[in-house]
């Protein structure tokens, strides 16, 4: 072979070489942008579903306030419909005892508090004791197991 024709022949096998390689390279880095545009898809996917969520929770939290205000508001009528039946009655004082009812008692002296319980008793035989909660055993007086 001549010179020339292996130049050309080598001049083919690097250009050939050249677009296999940038074929790969072109592959590898195009498989990345096609993972990195899924991830980003996923994340516009989550962002969305996020925002749903926060304004069912807004809705949520607006339905509750208004049954809140509902209650709040039926519950005026409800003690202004006792009071208006109490005083037909003739009886003013049945709201004031069924409001004291309603309210809870007030906080009892420190001197009436029960004292704080102990773990030990008076005297030497305690309830810390060994010998504590056992009857004395007279002999005579202990019931004997039957004999067969």
């Amino acid at each position: 072979m001549d010179e020339t024709n292996i130049s050309w022949v080598l001049a083919a096998a690097c250009l050939l070489a050249g677009i296999g390689i940038g074929a790969l390279g072109y592959h590898l880095l195009n498989a990345s942008a096609g993972n990195t545009q899924r991830l980003r898809q996923r994340l516009a996917e989550r962002e969305r579903t996020l925002a749903e969520l926060k304004d069912g929770l807004g809705d949520s939290l607006e339905r509750i306030g208004q049954l809140a205000e509902g209650l709040r508001r039926e519950s005026q009528s409800l003690e202004q419909e006792a009071a208006s039946a109490s005083t037909t009655l003739g009886a003013p004082s049945l709201r004031r005892q069924a409001m004291d009812a309603a309210t809870p008692a007030p906080a009892k002296d420190e001197a009436t508090e029960p004292a704080v319980p102990r773990d030990y008793a008076d005297g030497n035989r305690g309830t810390l004791s060994e010998d504590f909660g056992l009857k004395q055993a007279n002999d005579s007086e202990a019931p004997q197991p039957p004999r067969y």
